[in-house]
């Protein structure tokens, strides 16, 4: 019986290692992911699955399928990637439906796989996969697993549809990520009962005692042992599509646009702005410092003398210099316009108002400088913002703003900048001198806009219509 299971599971193991073969000689860029994944015989599944550290597979089905349709076979394999290059098995638990879950992820998945052109893993789509590829870009526009989800979720739900979904996107056996997430409740420190020594730390190394962690003490909600080695992946497959240049690239379809969207930091507009504020003293009572125990016992002890006062200053950090540029051109639209600035007013206000020579620029621009608002008060950035009127019609380019910033800063009349952010679609000549402030490019309906031409010295902002939420994806280092 023993021997029979050895050479069932050696069998299996030979069949996907000549399935990752084919596909690294044909998709060289996964690299990084095709050495990530080892291999299981499990016979709880039918098919195969991955729990992100392993494809668990049953041998019968492996071999069925490798002899009669080899580029299934080829395209479960991406398929699997994907959904860990996504980390979608590490949020499973997250979601109130996991049904659901499972089916979105799997629709993302195979809309990447298919957006592909490799011959390995081609295959005809029906056409009710083109209708739902078609109607949910068209509503959802980026397809991954979160908006797929959130659309669902907003709709009166029809079970019909979503089972013919399942049985034309189903393609892997998701049963595993239920496994991953009861190992990690079992990873979750024992309740102690009152009176009883505190339980002895979980152990870090990871399943069967192996070294797969990560080193240094992580978050309970975070001892999955690949998670993070996932997340380097994509990054590093993120790269070499870049470096693959445009026309290599797009063999691999929307993986690097996605990927590229799921590597956007999401940052609270609010704390983005703060990095525009400096800390400065400023004449004022400063009751944080103030010490009410030598206050107290020097009217205690003398009746109408105490030992300290109150400072006299105080620090606070608030805006003083700042630049908005403003793409005026026919393509940005004048109430997003509005609804940026209008947040920004109010954002600005809340961080602690402006000091008393607070210049704050508004530069209207298209493929020059049109126009410069001297702004020293939220109100008048609000007012602004509500007169604002679209003014251009030419082409964008960057450039002739940094020129003016420079001019104003040799003439003395704007000190000490810290930012710029210039509000744009995106479409213009980019400046390649890097400055020596922080540089923002903040764009609208990020999942439309192609930012590989932003400077790497440079940040990206893209604005969500969910109340200004901002998604920062850096460049180089920033």
């Amino acid at each position: 019986m023993s021997q029979t299971r050895e050479k069932l599971e050696e069998m299996g193991f030979r069949i996907l290692d000549a399935v990752r073969t084919e596909l690294l000689l044909s998709m060289r860029f996964m690299a990084p992911a095709l050495n990530s994944l080892g291999f299981k015989m499990d016979l709880a599944t039918s098919y195969a699955g991955t729990d992100a550290a392993y494809i668990r597979f049953n041998p019968g089905f492996l071999l069925q399928t490798y002899v009669e349709r080899p580029r299934i076979m080829n395209r479960m394999y991406v398929h699997m990637l994907v959904h860990c290059l996504f980390r979608h098995m590490f949020t499973a638990q997250e979601r109130e439906d996991p049904e659901l879950w499972d089916l979105c992820c799997d629709i993302a998945a195979e809309s990447v796989v298919d957006s592909m052109t490799y011959d390995v893993i081609a295959r005809p789509h029906s056409s009710f996969r083109e209708y739902w590829y078609e109607r949910l870009e068209g509503e959802v526009r980026v397809l991954t697993a979160e908006k797929i989800y959130a659309w669902f979720l907003q709709r009166d739900r029809d079970y019909s549809v979503e089972e013919a979904l399942r049985r034309e996107f189903t393609v892997d056996d998701h049963s595993f990520w239920q496994r991953l997430e009861d190992e990690e409740q079992d990873r979750q420190p024992p309740k102690t009962p009152p009176g009883a020594p505190p339980a002895a730390p979980p152990n870090k190394s990871g399943e069967d005692g192996n070294q797969d962690a990560p080193d240094g003490p992580r978050n309970l909600k975070r001892v999955r042992p690949k998670e993070d080695e996932w997340e380097k992946n994509a990054k590093q497959i993120e790269a070499d599509l870049e470096i693959m240049g445009k026309e290599r690239s797009e063999e691999s379809g929307s993986l690097s646009r996605i990927l590229r969207f799921e590597s956007r930091k999401r940052t609270d507009y609010r704390e983005f702005l703060q990095r525009f504020s400096i800390l400065r003293e400023e004449a004022g009572v400063d009751l944080d410092s103030f010490d009410y125990g030598f206050y107290c016992y020097g009217m205690e002890l003398y009746g109408n003398m105490p030992l300290i006062e109150e400072n006299e200053f105080r620090e606070i950090r608030k805006v003083e210099s700042l630049v908005i540029a403003l793409d005026t051109s026919a393509s940005c639209q004048k109430v997003l316009v509005q609804q940026f600035l209008s947040e920004t007013a109010d954002l600005l206000a809340g961080i602690g108002s402006f000091f008393k020579k607070t210049q704050i620029h508004i530069i209207e621009c298209d493929d020059q400088v049109q126009n410069d608002r001297l702004i020293t008060d939220p109100a008048q950035l609000l007012e602004y913002a509500q007169q604002f009127e679209v003014k251009g019609g030419y082409g964008t380019d960057f450039r002739p703003v940094f020129n003016y910033i420079e001019d104003l800063r040799a003439r003395g009349e704007l000190e000490d900048l810290k930012g710029l952010m210039y509000f744009t679609d995106g479409f213009g000549i980019y400046p390649d001198k890097p400055t020596d402030y922080d540089t923002a490019f903040v764009f609208w309906r990020d999942e439309e806009l192609d930012d590989t031409g932003v400077p790497d010295w440079a940040i990206r902002l893209f604005i969500t219509p969910e109340g200004l939420e901002i998604k920062e994806r850096p460049g180089g280092e920033n």
